[in-house]
């Protein structure tokens, strides 16, 4: 238990550094730019008691790689959009606006500060599941592994269209019919880089449900391979229906074209397209 004590502290530590932060410079973005970073100091704080222990801490370790590669991937991401140079996630200003200054800082200190930092260490304690749970690797974990990686090149492929719509955008003084990307990826999804983000964290689920599987270890139903941590990447989804439904409202107001992109498009899990996406001229 030294190792989930350890990351609740960390947690505790990292959620006062940021609300305090929110509340000194008034950006409410500090819990985003520790987003990619805090699951994989948990991850491997998870992971460092079966370091060296062999075959049967090889699961929790390559749990925690996948975070670390899942983790550099973002990092780069946010950071190349100017997320670390103080430029605060447009969607809180919305959101502020729609609430009296009193409300605003209970939602900071309860949802941005406190509840999302939650969240993340819900979501990494499969590692730790893991951890209490050695065994050797087994045909599933294989499996898992590989769908994690193509999820995060998925991820990578989605992000990069984005990034190249948006800089061909930029060169062209903000305009770009229909003002947003529905080409590559895109055309199957409205927002398949959310697919894959969700989707990892619940291979990350599943990783830890096999360790608890083949350590004979009943946790909960099916012995295990339903188990209680399955709560943070359950919540994690619901925090993204969230997310996904602020952001397709501002982009209906915005872009007159969009609702016909919804009308041909599914919203998050990739499938063909209802009607050519073509039809949205993206010149």
């Amino acid at each position: 238990m030294l190792s989930i004590n350890i990351v609740l502290m960390l947690a505790a530590v990292i959620t006062a550094i940021c609300w305090l932060l929110s509340l000194a410079t008034k950006d409410y973005s500090w819990v985003d730019r520790s987003w990619s970073i805090s699951p994989i100091l948990y991850a491997w704080i998870f992971a460092w008691p079966v370091l060296g222990t062999g075959p049967q801490g090889w699961r929790t370790v390559l749990m925690a790689i996948l975070i670390t590669l899942w983790g550099a991937r973002l990092t780069f991401n946010f950071a190349r959009k100017g997320g670390y140079s103080g430029m605060e996630d447009y969607r809180w200003a919305i959101v502020r606006k729609s609430m009296k200054g009193w409300q605003w800082q209970l939602f900071n200190l309860f949802f941005t500060s406190i509840y999302q930092n939650v969240l993340l260490v819900l979501i990494t304690l499969p590692v730790w599941l893991s951890a209490e749970n050695p065994s050797a690797l087994g045909f599933w974990d294989v499996v898992f592994a590989f769908l994690f990686v193509a999820l995060l090149a998925g991820e990578t492929i989605a992000d990069q269209q984005q990034w190249n719509f948006q800089q061909e955008k930029h060169r062209n003084d903000g305009v770009l019919p229909p003002g947003f990307v529905t080409t590559g990826l895109f055309r199957y999804s409205r927002h398949p880089n959310f697919f894959c983000e969700q989707a990892q964290w619940w291979v990350v689920y599943f990783m830890g449900a096999s360790a608890a599987v083949r350590a004979g270890n009943d946790l909960g139903f099916l012995g295990g391979a339903l188990n209680w941590t399955l709560l943070g990447a359950l919540l994690l989804t619901v925090l993204f229906i969230g997310s996904t439904m602020m952001t397709e409202s501002i982009s209906a107001r915005r872009y007159p074209e969009y609702a016909r992109y919804q009308a041909s498009t599914s919203a998050i899990i990739p499938l063909p397209p209802r009607k050519r996406t073509e039809e949205l001229s993206q010149n």
